[in-house]
C-alpha cells in the first residue's frame, strides 16, 4: 500500500514538472526592450573626439535639426558592418552625424576612422559608458534620430537596408 502511494506521489510529481516545463516552451524568452519616442534627450557632458575640448549636450544638439547619434566603437564588429549605412547618411544636407566612442581606444578609434573613413560632423568620447546608459543603450552600436532635442526613433543593432530607408523618410 506504501509503495501505491509513493509511486503515485512520484508519478504525480514528474507530471507536474512536464506540465510546467511543456508550458514555458511556449514562452519567448527573446527580450524586446521599449522603444520610447518623443523623449527629451539626456542632459550630458563629453569630451571631442581628438581634442581636450568640452562639450555639452545643448551645444551639440540644436532645434529645426535632424541628428542621428550613433553609439559605436572600434571593437565592435557590427559597427563595422553599419558604417557604409552612415557614410552613405553623411551625404544628406540636412542631416548631421553625431558619433559617441563608446568605452574604445582613441588609437584603434582613429585607425577606425581611417580605413573606413568619417561619416560623423563630431564625435564625443564615453570612456565609462555612462553617457550611453543615460541614452537607455544596451549595447553597440545603437543609433538614434533626433529633431528638435527629442528622440524619435531608436535603433537597436547595426543599421540595415530597412532602417536607412525609414530614417531616409523620417528625416526628409
Amino acid at each position: 500500500m506504501k509503495l501505491k502511494i509513493n509511486s503515485s506521489l512520484l508519478v504525480l510529481f514528474f507530471l507536474v514538472i512536464f506540465i510546467l516545463f511543456y508550458k514555458s516552451l511556449k514562452n519567448t524568452n527573446v527580450y524586446t526592450p521599449e522603444v520610447s519616442v518623443e523623449k527629451d534627450i539626456p542632459f550630458f557632458n563629453s569630451i571631442i573626439f581628438n581634442s581636450e575640448d568640452k562639450i555639452n549636450s545643448n551645444e551639440v544638439f540644436k532645434n529645426n535639426q535632424f541628428y542621428i547619434f550613433n553609439i559605436w566603437a572600434s571593437w565592435c564588429v557590427p559597427c563595422r558592418k553599419e558604417h557604409s549605412y552612415l557614410m552613405q547618411l553623411s551625404k544628406k544636407r540636412n542631416l548631421k552625424i553625431i558619433g559617441l566612442n563608446y568605452k574604445d581606444d582613441t588609437r584603434k578609434a582613429k585607425k577606425f576612422l581611417n580605413e573606413l573613413k568619417n561619416p560623423f560632423d563630431m564625435i564625443l568620447l564615453d570612456k565609462d559608458g555612462t553617457i550611453a546608459i543615460e541614452w537607455g543603450a544596451y549595447g553597440v552600436p545603437e543609433t538614434f534620430i533626433v529633431f528638435n532635442k527629442k528622440i524619435i526613433k531608436k535603433i537597436i543593432g547595426p543599421i540595415t537596408d530597412q532602417t536607412l530607408i525609414e530614417i531616409e523618410n523620417l528625416t526628409k
